[in-house]
């Protein structure tokens, strides 16, 4: 049974360039495996904002579902950030 499946993907004109480049350099073998790499990424990625969101996000949702007092107004949080903004 195959473990691949072919398909025809329609990249702009400067991706389609830049995974010419990658093959045109030695750095990858065809152009699948420049697609094929970016997917991984994207895959490593997503899997990562997960990650966050479970350990991170959810935890301080919690938190603050547990302890309302600490919710803060989003006038105070542009008060604290304002001496820090570039600009």
């Amino acid at each position: 049974m195959r473990t691949t499946k072919q398909m025809s993907v329609t990249l702009p004109v400067e991706m389609a360039a830049m995974v010419r480049a990658k093959v045109s350099s030695g750095e990858y073998a065809s152009e699948s495996e420049v697609i094929r790499e970016g997917l991984r990424a994207l895959s490593a990625h997503d899997r990562a904002v997960n990650e966050w969101l479970k350990a991170e996000v959810a935890s301080a949702y919690d938190q603050l579902d547990e302890d309302p007092s600490r919710l803060q107004s989003i006038e105070d949080v542009r008060a604290r950030l304002r001496p820090h903004s570039k600009g």
